[in-house]
């Protein structure tokens, strides 16, 4: 294999191990959450400009795929059976490479922290610790495991609430849906994943519980979800992006029908990634919340 193949594949490898598609999608949705939800001037410009809001966000990018560099480590045996051709392409990299890069990725978001102040440096060390503590420990326990995955994901967004200090009522449901959403996937990803947790010896929730109970919690949370799209279609301040949470009721409940009907890892797979589209289009549909800035303050703001 020549030099410039071997480069490729080992950058191809890379990105493929920080998930560099989730991390783009990541910056999109802390950006756009600023914009038209935490941010309460609702403007463009002072949050497109707001320098510490763009530490806090590649302080962020830097911890989470540093994350994801240390959750591919010690789930290398699992993510053989489970996924063996991304597997195949992470293996180009070099696991004391990895580890390397998980330090240096760490210090870099502990640094872009402590630009903002000492506080966030402190919260991204903890955010850090909490990560690593997950992939080593935690997620081998089915409730621990299954609430600390669910609360990492939606951090991120938190240090964000916290920098706009917007404590509205519209964010705490709107962040309760969110994070239902996000334990239904988690339960959906430990069925379809659950070979490769029996060998890796995690005692995830279909592990120690079995499909059916699983499914029964699913159901629950499915239930669940009912009360804050009920709560978010009721209320104004959303505009447009109530038809996302119509989309949003429908899918949920044509999954709670599926996923009962599903037995093998390509129906949980399929599950999998319908809830995973449905949150990148809930990113995306924050854009609804505010037609006027669209139009007027993109356009006219920025000139």
């Amino acid at each position: 294999m020549s030099a410039n193949k071997t480069i490729f594949f080992k950058l191809l490898s890379l990105l493929s191990v920080v998930r560099v598609h989730n991390i783009l999608v990541l910056i999109t949705a802390q950006y756009l959450a600023a914009i038209f939800i935490f941010s309460k001037e609702r403007s463009l410009k002072p949050v497109l400009f707001d320098w510490h809001l763009l530490y806090l966000v590649l302080a962020t990018v830097s911890v989470i795929a540093g994350g994801y560099i240390i959750n591919n480590f010690y789930d290398v045996k699992a993510d053989r059976i489970n996924k063996p051709l991304k597997t195949g392409l992470d293996n180009q990299i070099k696991q004391e490479t990895k580890l390397s890069l998980y330090f240096l990725l760490n210090f870099i978001g502990f640094a872009f922290g402590w630009l903002v102040s000492w506080r966030a440096a402190l919260f991204f060390a903890i955010y850090i610790f909490s990560i690593w503590l997950y992939s080593h420990k935690l997620k081998r326990f089915p409730f621990i495991g299954l609430i600390s995955a669910t609360t990492l994901t939606i951090l991120p967004f938190f240090v964000i609430f916290v920098h706009y200090k917007n404590f509205s009522n519209t964010i705490f449901v709107h962040a309760f849906f969110l994070f239902l959403v996000i334990m239904i996937r988690e339960l959906i990803k430990d069925l379809e994943n659950i070979k490769g947790a029996i060998v890796n010896n995690y005692k995830t929730f279909p592990v120690v519980y079995g499909e059916r109970k699983t499914k029964l919690l699913i159901t629950l949370l499915l239930l669940l979800t009912l009360i804050p799209v009920i709560i978010l279609l009721q209320h104004p301040a959303i505009y447009y992006m109530r038809y996302y949470f119509f989309l949003a009721g429908v899918v949920l409940l044509v999954i709670g029908i599926y996923i009962w009907k599903s037995t093998n890892k390509k129906h949980y797979q399929l599950s999998h990634n319908i809830l995973k589209i449905l949150l990148l289009i809930g990113i995306f549909s924050l854009l609804l919340i505010d037609k006027s800035l669209l139009l007027d303050r993109v356009i006219g703001r920025l000139n």
